[in-house]
């Protein structure tokens, strides 16, 4: 049983270095069974279609998604911050690793049936990244609210969730949009090739909460 899961965790191993270094293209199954030193046919005693070892490679980048999400929003006090903090690491992970992040948000991925031996879906493993994101914007509101001058008029909000899914979509088009080279191209920064490094990243995520949670109270 042992050496069953050390090959499953091998072949999860191989797909995802070959994602990392060569991009969604390179993961077929008879490539992932070569590198990992094995018959074309032995994955199938782990996964049982192409699809279920994609997910298991998958949730190794969410799993890294949300170590870097915990870590960035370590030691910031404010709900807006930890937001801020965890918009750029969800950026910044995207531009270091476009190939996973690819693979990560696949839509017949992520929009499929069972693919683990323990019934989980590869769309499960955003849940928690989700929520998290939920949990902050109405943190962030509860504590607006608090400040609110008594008798000033308050707009009318979205949910939580629905704020939520706009953030998050805006955050992954910026970070598409920049690895495309069109945002690049439109503000005249430098190539793409990675994270932008002179704070515009920072300033662009602002912008981005801006226009979903307000501007920060002066």
């Amino acid at each position: 049983m042992e050496r069953e899961n050390s090959l499953r965790e091998r072949l999860i191993d191989v797909g995802v270095d070959l994602v990392m270094t060569e991009g969604t293209a390179s993961l077929g199954l008879r490539e992932i069974a070569r590198r990992a030193g094995v018959s074309h046919g032995a994955p199938r005693r782990h996964f049982p279609t192409h699809h279920a070892l994609l997910s298991a490679i998958a949730r190794r980048g969410f799993a890294e998604l949300e170590a870097r999400f915990a870590a960035a929003a370590d030691g910031m006090a404010s709900p807006r911050g930890q937001l801020q903090e965890i918009g750029r690491a969800h950026v910044g992970y995207a531009l270091e690793h476009r190939g996973m992040f690819e693979l990560m948000f696949r839509h017949d991925l992520l929009d499929s049936g069972t693919h683990a031996s323990d019934g989980s879906r590869l769309r499960d493993s955003t849940l928690p990244l989700f929520e998290l994101v939920v949990g902050l914007i109405t943190r962030h509101r509860t504590d607006r609210a608090a400040a609110h001058r008594p008798g000033a008029p308050r707009p009318a909000e979205p949910s939580p969730a629905v704020t939520a899914a706009a953030l998050w979509s805006n955050l992954h088009g910026l970070a598409q949009l920049w690895s495309w080279g069109s945002l690049p191209l439109v503000l005249d920064a430098p190539s793409p090739g990675g994270a932008p490094d002179d704070g515009r990243l920072d300033q662009l995520v602002a912008a981005v909460l801006d226009a979903h949670l307000g501007p920060v109270a002066s």
